[in-house]
């Protein structure tokens, strides 16, 4: 039988560990592809003003994610990284690259009460969502630039931490099977979480009934329940990580 509270706990003090191991938290409005990252790895989104109730002081993990879980797949962490983060120069970004961009969108709009674009999540790129709605496709970039530039300030300014696991694409990867244990332990969807989102939390905003009830930017295994052997998997890869 699992203990979610002491699972939590431990969870919160390899996120600790990784810390220091990696020398801190980044910021990805600070960051570049060329700081040395592993080319495979998972991240953890944490967020200002988001601080754990029960598991001890600071601030709660929001997302955790990874890449590359198709076989074959060329993915990088530093490439899903930077798809999160959006265009550095210009500010903007690409929603449909990245569910986390498009989740923060909405929860944004929402909050400050101004219309969601019509094209927003909608078609694989500006073109297609274009024609589907019968307009031009410079139009739906004009209208979705305001957005994403603010999704890219928002998670520009979520302290992050990330762990290189170096295992090969495919769907029984190592990397996965962190990721979805993590989530589903961080998830308040199937239980009350020893740390749930605080009633300002920006997710608490969105249509999305899996973040809103999660507390997460996470869409996905939000609903699972968790192996804590995950946990033990998590402190290997910590001892091993180094800071780019």
């Amino acid at each position: 039988m699992v203990d979610r509270l002491s699972d939590t706990l431990r969870f919160y003090e390899l996120m600790d560990r990784l810390e220091g191991r990696v020398c801190g938290t980044r910021f990805l409005a600070e960051c570049t592809g060329g700081m040395g990252w592993p080319r495979r790895g998972l991240y953890f989104f944490l967020e200002s003003g988001e601080t754990r109730s029960r598991s001890d002081a600071g601030l709660r993990v929001v997302r955790v994610g990874t890449h590359a879980l198709k076989a074959g797949s060329k993915s990088t962490l530093w490439g899903r990284l930077s798809q999160h983060r959006g265009t550095a120069r210009a500010g903007g970004g690409n929603h449909r690259g990245s569910i986390f961009r498009l989740l923060v969108g909405i929860a944004l709009a929402h909050r400050s009460g101004i219309p969601l674009p019509p094209s927003w999540g909608l078609g694989g790129d500006p073109g297609t969502a274009a024609r589907r709605l019968g307009m031009e496709g410079a139009e739906v970039r004009r209208s979705e630039a305001e957005l994403e530039a603010s999704v890219s300030r928002y998670i520009g300014a979520m302290p992050f931490l990330f762990l290189g696991v170096k295992d090969e694409p495919g769907p029984a990867s190592e990397r996965g099977f962190i990721e979805r244990n993590a989530i589903a332990l961080l998830s308040a969807y199937r239980e009350a979480s020893p740390d749930p989102a605080l009633t300002g939390w920006l997710g608490r905003s969105s249509n999305r009934e899996r973040v809103r009830l999660s507390g997460l930017w996470n869409n996905n295994h939000v609903d699972e329940a968790y192996d804590p052997s995950f946990l033990d998997l998590i402190e290997i890869r910590i001892d091993q990580a180094t800071s780019p």
